[in-house]
């Protein structure tokens, strides 16, 4: 059991043996039939994760241990005294205050033989030497301490870690949830994990509402692991491109962060507004669709021709695809429009519409009609105020002037008597 722990806090505490600078040759010491097994080397950790120090030990038989102390104390002393006491399994008013409750036995059963302890919550100043004594009762009046020589060397490291964020695939209009797990499996204090939006040449927002509670789970009796998710809406519109920031807080402003970007996408969509019509046998189809990345649009009906035309307009995510070609039997014609990407597959029918052919004339010689009756009756029109206008101006020429007027008068030089008679007055 010793041992199966043992590795799985290698392996997990700081990633891997090699990291935590312990090596895997473990030194034995003996004293009076009392044997400890040590790691032989630098154990290294970071701050503010935890760190085991690896001990195993065999007692003099018939003589089981009572208690286990461990001490860390400047390696030029000899020997470690109370004052340098940071662990104790019956009585912990001896152990230094800045190590207690971070400081505990890996296997809390004795019986076990497993001398290993685990300190959570570590800062830099935990870098020292560590050693342990074995105490035994010979009798019940009698409990003979062993302080065993080897030491443990710990050196505790800036953290550099980072929080692990699980994304899964990002599509837009399916929830998405997120998780972000803290780094180390301490069994100290539970940090604090926070999330934020960091968008390009944006200031980082906190994100509320959809996070859900901290989350810790055990791992081993003394090891937990802390984790937080986050769930959202993804839209490709707000969220492609854009980061997601893990901010996880140990104790002493210990921080470790990791900042994924999403990758939304979203799967092909064709619009209702597509369409097929026909008019005097030329089939015109239009197949208006979306999505991300970017679909391409497929005819299938195009493989049964050797002459049309293909027109594709590219704005955004949106793609307009538009055919024409020539149909002689549209009798029960139907027209597939397939839109595709890495993300999925849609396919949509069309019924062709037939335009007539007097609804096709509607901007023919039937439209100009009207025009030409009016532009007719315009024109009879300004002939006739021409005409009206012309007989006018004549008949005021022909109508005299007072200075055109002629008089006549008659002048009789030789007066007859019948003219006298006449022109005689009237008595």
């Amino acid at each position: 059991m010793f041992v199966f722990i043992w590795v799985i806090l290698l392996f997990s505490v700081t990633g891997s043996t090699a990291d935590t600078g312990a090596s895997e040759v473990m030194i034995t010491h003996c004293e009076n039939e009392n044997c400890i097994s040590l790691s032989e080397g630098e154990v290294t950790a970071e701050a503010g994760l935890c760190v085991v120090i690896p001990c195993s030990f065999t007692s003099r038989p018939g003589f089981p241990p009572k208690n286990i102390v461990w001490y860390k104390c400047d390696p030029s002393k000899q020997r470690c005294g109370d004052s340098d006491m940071i662990f104790h399994t019956n009585n912990d008013n001896n152990v230094q205050s800045g190590f207690r409750g971070r400081v505990a036995l890996l296997e809390p059963d004795m019986s076990q033989n497993n001398c290993s302890i685990i300190i959570s919550d570590l800062t830099e100043s935990d870098s020292g030497s560590y050693q342990l004594r074995l105490g035994t009762r010979y009798f019940l009046w009698v409990l003979n301490e062993y302080t065993f020589s080897p030491r443990v060397t710990v050196s505790v490291k800036d953290l550099t870690q980072k929080p692990t964020v699980m994304v899964p695939p990002v599509r837009e209009g399916q929830q998405t949830t997120l998780t972000c797990t803290s780094p180390g499996l301490c069994s100290g204090s539970d940090p604090k994990i926070t999330w934020t939006w960091r968008g390009t040449g944006e200031k980082d927002s906190y994100i509320t509402g959809n996070i859900s509670a901290f989350k810790t789970e055990n791992v081993t009796p003394v090891t937990q692991q802390h984790s937080s998710t986050l769930t959202f809406n993804p839209s490709v519109t707000q969220h492609h491109g854009t980061g997601v920031n893990c901010k996880v807080s140990f104790t002493n402003n210990i921080t470790a962060e990791k900042t994924v970007t999403l990758n939304v996408t979203s799967y092909p969509k064709i619009l209702n507004s597509s369409k097929c019509e026909l008019q005097s046998e030329v089939l015109t189809c239009v197949c208006f669709c979306e999505g991300f990345p970017l679909p391409t649009v497929n005819w299938p009906l195009l493989k049964n021709y050797a002459e049309y035309s293909v027109m594709t307009i590219v704005s955004g995510h949106k793609v307009n695809s538009t055919i024409r070609l020539t149909v002689r039997d549209h009798s029960n014609t139907r027209v597939v429009c397939v839109s595709s990407s890495v993300v999925g597959e849609e396919q949509y029918s069309m019924t062709v519409t037939t335009i007539e052919r007097q609804e096709a004339d509607q901007h023919g010689p039937s439209a100009v009609l009207p025009w030409g009756v009016t532009a007719m009756s315009l024109i009879v029109n300004v002939i006739c105020i021409i005409v009206l206008m012309f007989l006018c101006n004549r008949r005021k020429k022909v109508k005299p002037n007072q200075e055109d007027r002629t008089y006549m008068s008659l002048q009789r030089k030789d007066l007859s008597e019948e003219y006298d008679v006449i022109a005689r007055p009237v008595k």
